[in-house]
């Protein structure tokens, strides 16, 4: 195994601090060395990294682009304008706000723009593959609005529309909510757009996880079907930590007050400015060939998983995430994780539908090709892949240690030869 050499390049942070110097350069090192398969994660470009990192951290702007509450703001209309223009244009939409610190609060600030406490919202239950932050009770969503959940058919894994269609005109919710965190299968936001509008609600397009997708036009879009679009910057988009809100002109006044001064002080202008660099990767053709490699890997990879017997969630995959089943493996999804882990495959224990166990100790993994698709990988690597997992699952099981041990060497001897992008090693 040829280990890689770490460039260490903060030489500021590690003069002042260099126990958490140390933490980040470790940092560097394993997300480097490891095959990361969370579907949430992946790695940016340097220039996103950069600019989270430039002196725009030091500015306050409350408000606005044009209507601030503070002076000064010359450059940083500027930069927020230019992250809002480019959302629009890669997006196609009517109206972007980019200043969401994260998914959950943007999330927050529709419901604040379209529900009153106690209204009635609907969205994909927690444990079907749904997100907190859609009714579901444990969230403030479900303490303060009164949530109702869909799921999938336990036979297939998919969504029942008429089912979807009869809960809806049933509760006839202010608030519907499609997409999620563990959905391996295309939305259809042409459905879903009907059925709300049959029953009176705003449809949101929660589109966290696949925002990459239909960046690159891996994925349809619910442009023409949702009245509101939601979405973190990061995961398959590449991009900081953040999140933005898109929808018809119509809505965009309830959007921008419910985020400012509804939810949120001043934006974290440096992370505005990663988001508008994102943007512009976002748009150029080589991103358009990232978010179909990204598709095409997760497809490859669940084929190679099937062949060695693993369930798949719904048979397989349509995007970039697979879910799976470990029951007929006999070990379950916490002690699979762990052990992977340690082979060097970076993955996170996931509830699967209908799952007989609890939530932190559930029968599924969750896994997914974004960051290994950044680093060059193809369908080519995704038999490897599945070899690694198959291997690192009967250790899991066997309690081999010696096993996981020759995979995490295997691992990390093949990503030599693809260096993660914006990594110093």
């Amino acid at each position: 195994m040829t280990t890689p050499q770490h460039q260490y390049t903060h030489p500021a942070l590690a003069a002042a601090d260099p126990e958490l110097a140390a933490l980040v350069g470790a940092e560097e090192l394993l997300q480097a060395e490891t095959l990361r398969l969370i579907p949430s994660e992946n790695y940016v470009s340097a220039a996103v990294l950069e600019a989270s990192g430039t002196v725009l951290q030091n500015k306050y702007s409350e408000g606005y682009p044009g209507r601030r509450y503070y002076e000064g703001q010359q450059n940083i209309d500027q930069v927020e304008t230019l992250a809002v223009e480019r959302a629009k244009a890669v997006f196609g939409v009517d109206h972007a706000n980019v200043q969401p610190y994260s998914g959950s609060p943007a999330n927050l600030a529709v419901y604040l723009a379209f529900a009153e406490p106690g209204d009635t919202v609907m969205g994909m239950a927690l444990p079907m593959g749904g997100h907190l932050t859609h009714g579901w009770g444990v969230s403030a969503t479900g303490k303060w609005f009164r949530g109702v959940q869909y799921g999938v058919r336990q036979d297939t894994g998919l969504i029942d529309f008429d089912e979807v269609r009869e809960l809806a005109l049933k509760e006839r919710p202010k608030v519907i909510f499609c997409g999620g965190t563990a959905l391996p299968r295309t939305i259809d936001f042409a459905a879903f757009g009907e059925i709300a509008r049959e029953a009176g609600a705003v449809l949101v397009a929660d589109v966290a996880h696949i925002a990459g997708l239909i960046a690159g036009g891996a994925h349809p879009s619910p442009v023409p079907h949702a009245d509101v679009i939601s979405t973190t910057t990061h995961k398959t988009l590449r991009g900081p930590r953040g999140a933005m809100l898109m929808s018809r002109e119509e809505h965009a006044k309830a959007l921008d007050k419910a985020v400012f001064p509804g939810l949120q002080g001043g934006p974290h202008n440096q992370t505005t400015a990663a988001i508008a660099v994102a943007l512009r990767e976002a748009s150029l053709p080589s991103f358009r060939d990232y978010a179909h490699a990204v598709v095409a890997n997760a497809k490859a990879l669940a084929e190679a998983l099937l062949a060695r017997g693993f369930d798949l969630v719904s048979g397989g995959t349509d995007n970039h995430l697979i879910l799976m089943d470990l029951t007929p493996k006999q070990v379950p999804g916490k002690i699979a994780a762990k052990a992977l882990d340690r082979a060097g495959i970076v993955v996170n224990y996931n509830t699967v539908p209908y799952d007989p166990r609890k939530p932190f100790d559930p029968s599924g993994i969750r896994i997914g090709t974004p960051s290994l698709t950044s680093r060059g990988l193809t369908t080519e690597h995704m038999d490897q892949v599945a070899d690694w997992i198959d291997r690192g699952v009967a250790a899991a099981g066997a309690g081999d240690e010696q096993a996981l041990a020759a995979v995490r060497a295997e691992v990390a001897d093949l990503l030599t030869a693809f260096p993660a992008p914006g990594l110093p090693v």
